[in-house]
């Protein structure tokens, strides 16, 4: 039913993902620090700067990370072979048909990347991130309208974005400076969410989960910029996955788990009426149901329980789920197989 990349393609991403983190862990200055807060365990860079003790977020400790930092000597001696590598893998996803992303959104993802953002709690979401699943699902896009955007949209948590204690270097002003963005103006002329491109309309804007009745402009600490609190993204950009972006020798991103993205389609499409948001309700039919087809044959328990998941947050949740399901009666039918 799908076209699916060959397992030699497959296999080189994820090879040029976990190589991408490998080197990740070789950019550590000093001892890695642990760090327990609220019952998790983070790790922390921490070395010296003169007489002053300076601390860079790592990541929340997974067995692959702690991994990683056991074998640093080791994977410090091996930087060259593997960017080499790296470079070879990039051919042969480029060889065997992946999408990939265009040249200005490609460097652009790269300095994000390299500021920090992602390590610090930024997720990509939206068309950019279904983008991004070709690789982790292994199935071949195309060029469908579905997969097309121009937008990139970067979520994070508030509360996890103050209590890493870290920030993006350089700051983002300069980086989208640097790349001929500027600050788009809000109502509050203090708070900036958005930057737009300006040779084109290529629009980045930062996001954050809404906990309140109103959806109004948060801070995001750790990346030194505001975002747009919205309903519902709290559920999609739970426990992220790390992504690469296929642009020169890969960057490596956060993405929501596919399965999250798919439910919260389904959910966002029904929020939309009228107008644009017409298209853009389609659009989000048309993501879920490629992406829950997938899902159902290669991973239907982790799609069943983010139903579940989605469903027991309320009657509210229940209801958009419905009434989109409604409008999509082979997705309805599927999710109906896997209860």
């Amino acid at each position: 039913m799908f076209d699916r990349h060959s397992a030699i393609a497959h296999a080189a991403y994820h090879d040029l993902r976990r190589s991408l983190q490998d080197e990740a862990v070789t950019e550590i200055r000093g001892t890695p620090t642990r760090v327990e807060r609220n019952g998790k365990i983070y790790w922390y860079d921490s070395y010296r700067i003169g007489s002053d003790v300076r601390k860079t977020y790592i990541g929340e400790e997974t067995p692959e990370l702690r991994e990683r930092l056991e074998a640093l000597k080791a994977l410090r001696q091996g930087a060259e072979e593997r960017r080499r590598h790296r470079v070879r893998l990039i051919r042969i996803l480029r060889a065997e048909g992946f999408q990939g992303v265009d040249a200005a959104t490609g460097s652009l993802m790269s300095a994000l990347a390299k500021a920090g953002v992602f390590r610090l709690g930024g997720t990509v979401v939206g068309t950019h991130a279904f983008r991004l699943y070709e690789g982790i699902l292994g199935v071949r896009y195309g060029f469908d309208e579905m997969a097309q955007t121009g937008d990139i949209d970067i979520a994070s948590f508030e509360k996890l974005s103050l209590a890493l204690e870290d920030v993006v270097a350089p700051p983002l002003q300069d980086v989208m400076g640097e790349f001929s963005f500027a600050p788009v103006p809000s109502l509050d002329g203090n708070k900036v969410w958005r930057w737009r491109q300006t040779r084109n309309d290529l629009m980045v804007e930062f996001l954050t989960p809404s906990f309140q009745d109103e959806e109004g402009i948060r801070p995001l600490a750790a990346l030194g910029v505001d975002a747009q609190s919205l309903h519902h993204l709290n559920y999609l950009i739970a426990e992220p996955v790390k992504a690469v972006v296929v642009y020169r020798g890969g960057a490596l991103v956060q993405v929501p788990r596919p399965e999250r993205f798919a439910i919260h389609k389904l959910i966002v499409a029904d929020r939309r009426r009228g107008g644009a948001d017409s298209l853009k309700a389609e659009k989000d039919r048309l993501q879920a149901a490629f992406l829950i087809g997938i899902l159902a044959e290669d991973r239907p328990d982790e799609l069943l329980e983010a139903y579940v998941d989605a469903r027991a947050i309320g009657p509210k949740w229940q209801q958009r789920l419905d009434a989109t399901l409604d409008r999509l009666p082979t997705v309805r039918d599927i999710m109906s197989s896997l209860t």
